[in-house]
């Protein structure tokens, strides 16, 4: 096998210009630092479409294909939205306020919650009926919170410092937004390599942190597992972020060679840099029975089926286990509701490196596994029944959806039999989903409320896909606390933290059981139509790009537009 041949000298100088630029960047007031993100959303919003269209080219289909509408969102629409929650952040500390509306942080029940999400009256209108609090650990109190957000900007700044992000290959914002966490939230300078698989992006980002890239703050870098394994034992570099697999943090802090288990045993690592990821995991959606209705069961089949085909299954939170009640009358019905939506939706190819092999392999293990699309992808298993299926025990990273079937004849043993199934055969903590009727939760309260609680995962969305708490800034984003490097699990630390808390047991999201105005009758009114991040919207393209606009610049007189389309979809 050939050595692969490293670039050191560009990858060296490239983190010397980094120290030599870390000091301006640690001393750099707080007014250019807002004024440094406002000049960035034109950049945001100029090269949106050309941003967008490279990310569809990649993945095989035009910029105008429906499928388009997520490259607008995990690509252009999330870089604004976090660049505005961080300017939201800032504004607040730069007039003088404290970075959290004291009025949002809260006890409940002996632990302390803060509500984070909306932060802005836009918020509130785009997202109508969407919120999300953050749920900090035990013994945490409300004025330790209050007193420790942000606190780079209030008393406890951070040295001169260089951080190397290594990118992640499936969602394009992913490294623009580990950047940004890194220079605003940790204050350090950043050297990003580029993942090979979505390295086109490169021009976009340098374009996008152009000002940083002159100032000697940012460098974007390219290469394999080499360049990052050369960055990561740099002695210049002295943090390090990867989102990706397991594996890939394993081979930079116990490596590869025969002594890799020896050092995990030990506890001897190649590095003991600061080092903090984001990593998957086998994330569960669960389904608790309830008086659904026709509409309900749609609707819920389709935001089920975007938590698993949101770009291709290619993401660290798509939803691989399905958890529903095996007496529940309502599970076949939905399940033939889930067929019908895979069907219906327009071709497209599981790209992502590896993916043929990891789809053929579950369809080796699982003959009776059902295809909904040429090419042998969106899988669906309908009953697993063994501990040791491969989609319970791994990450498959594609199109397909395994069901398990639980025991419980009432809500309340139903979500206690799922709560145990995820925590305890699942592995990962990133995010899970829980769906639940209005009218089950209000007769259940109790129990509802003790899955919310009991779920160890460090994003819950009650009635909302989970992956929701990546995009939005102000929703900490990574696994549940408890992970150690050497266990590492889905992961270390929390990113997209733009109020920068302290102390993050978790994120839970909640939206609308069902959309307007369908929602006044379930008990979950609210504005908000089909969300545009469902990949049956049919107007989702044009409403995020519109949406990603409004976001760069808010203006009333955009608004219109951005209605109207979203109505329609």
């Amino acid at each position: 096998m050939t050595t692969p041949v490293v670039d050191t000298a560009l990858l060296d100088r490239a983190v010397a210009e980094l120290r030599a630029g870390a000091p301006s960047w640690s001393a750099t007031p707080l007014a250019e630092r807002i004024a440094l993100l406002e000049r960035m959303m034109p950049r945001i919003a100029d090269g949106a479409a050309e941003m967008a269209a490279a990310g569809a080219h990649a993945k095989g289909y035009g910029p105008r294909s429906p499928w388009a509408a997520e490259d607008w969102i995990g690509a252009p629409w999330a870089l604004a939205q976090n660049v505005g929650a961080h300017l939201h952040v800032l504004r607040r500390l730069a007039a003088g306020r404290e970075p959290l509306d004291p009025r949002a942080v809260h006890v409940r029940d002996g632990r302390t919650v803060v509500d984070v999400f909306p932060a802005t009256g836009w918020d509130a209108l785009l997202l109508n009926g969407f919120t999300a609090e953050v749920r900090m650990r035990v013994g945490t109190t409300a004025r330790q919170v209050r007193d420790r957000a942000a606190g780079p900007y209030r008393g406890r700044p951070t040295g001169p410092a260089v951080a190397l992000v290594l990118g992640a290959g499936n969602v394009a914002a992913i490294t623009a937004l580990d950047v940004l966490h890194k220079l605003y939230a940790e204050g350090q300078v950043v050297v990003a390599k580029m993942n090979p698989l979505n390295a086109y992006l490169r021009p976009h980002f340098e374009r996008v942190f152009a000002e940083f890239t002159e100032r000697g703050w940012v460098r974007f870098v390219d290469g394999g597992a080499a360049e990052g394994a050369h960055l990561a034992a740099h002695p210049g570099v002295d943090a390090i972020h990867v989102t990706g697999s397991e594996r890939t943090h394993d081979a930079i802090v116990w490596g590869t060679d025969e002594q890799a288990e020896r050092r995990r045993r030990d506890d001897t690592p190649l590095t003991d840099k600061p080092f903090s990821s984001e990593l998957g995991g086998v994330s569960p959606y669960i389904v608790t029975p309830g008086p659904w209705s026709d509409a309900d069961f749609r609707f819920q089949a389709e935001h089920i089926v975007t938590s698993k085909m949101n770009n291709s299954g290619h993401n660290c939170i798509a939803s691989q286990i399905l958890l529903v009640p095996r007496a529940w009358n309502g599970t076949e019905r939905l399940l033939a509701e889930i067929r019908t939506v895979l069907r219906a939706l327009p071709p497209r190819s599981d790209y992502y490196a590896g993916a043929a092999q990891r789809l053929a392999a579950v369809r080796r293990a699982h003959p009776q596994a059902e295809s909904h699309a040429d090419g042998g992808c969106r899988l669906l298993v309908p009953d697993i029944t063994g501990h040791d299926d491969m989609l319970i025990t791994g990450e498959v990273f594609a199109s397909a959806l395994g069901v398990v079937r639980l025991p419980g004849d009432t809500p309340v043993e139903f979500l206690r039999q799922a709560v145990d199934f995820a925590n305890d055969r699942l592995p990962g903590t990133l995010g899970a989903t829980l769906l639940v009727h209005p009218r089950t939760e209000k007769e259940h309260r109790a129990a509802v409320e003790a899955a919310v609680a009991d779920l160890r995962y460090g994003t819950l969305g009650v009635n909302c896909w989970s992956g929701v708490g990546f995009l939005l800034g102000y929703t900490p984003w990574g696994a549940h606390p408890g992970h150690t490097r050497q266990d590492i699990g889905s992961g270390i630390g929390f990113v997209h933290n733009a109020f920068m808390l302290e102390d993050v047991e978790k994120t839970v999201l909640r939206a609308p059981f069902a959309p307007a105005p369908r929602g006044l009758f379930t008990g979950s009114p609210s504005l908000s139509p089909r969300p545009p991040f469902f990949v049956t919207n049919r107007t989702a393209r044009t409403t995020v790009e519109r949406v990603t606009r409004f976001t760069a610049a808010p203006g009333l007189s955009k608004l219109p537009a951005v209605l109207v389309s979203a109505l329609r979809g």
